[in-house]
């Protein structure tokens, strides 16, 4: 199957159930597809992947980088004439970055409170002691014991 050194075509494989999964969103409801045709486009997709995955690696050589950046993914898909493949990628990887930016900032809130996290802990605990307090309150009826964990 592969040209590429190391690679075994009994040690490749994407999951069947997935390969499944993507023809089944693509193609119409009352198309069917051969076993033959599911194998060759999993085959087609490994070699895809192993061809923008090599590139990509010699980018990230050529620049002294260990890692294989998106960067180096989007000029291995320019230089393997897949350039209809540049808007929608590009897209993708706007809109992951600003995914990632939105984590960023609720982890850095907590990071910047300049609380201890035994102090995070404890607020939070006052807010679950409110909180059940005033569910009580509302419902009349009478307390429930909640046992918390003691700490070590």
């Amino acid at each position: 199957m592969s040209d590429y050194p190391g690679s075994n075509s009994e040690d490749l494989s994407l999951p069947k159930a997935t390969v499944q999964k993507i023809i089944a969103e693509i193609l119409p409801k009352d198309i069917a597809i051969s076993k033959e045709a599911r194998e060759a486009i999993t085959e087609c997709s490994i070699e895809f992947i192993m061809m923008l995955s090599t590139q990509s690696n010699d980018i990230a050589e050529k620049e002294a980088k260990k890692t294989i950046a998106s960067d180096h993914v989007v000029k291995a898909l320019e230089e393997l004439d897949f350039k209809n493949y540049l808007e929608i990628i590009n897209k993708i990887l706007s809109e992951q970055k600003e995914l990632l930016k939105g984590k960023e900032k609720r982890n850095n809130k907590f990071q910047s409170s300049g609380l201890s996290e035994e102090e995070l802990l404890r607020q939070q605990e006052e807010l679950f002691k409110k909180s059940r307090d005033r569910l009580q309150s509302q419902s009349g009826s009478p307390p429930h014991e909640v046992k918390q964990e003691e700490s070590a």
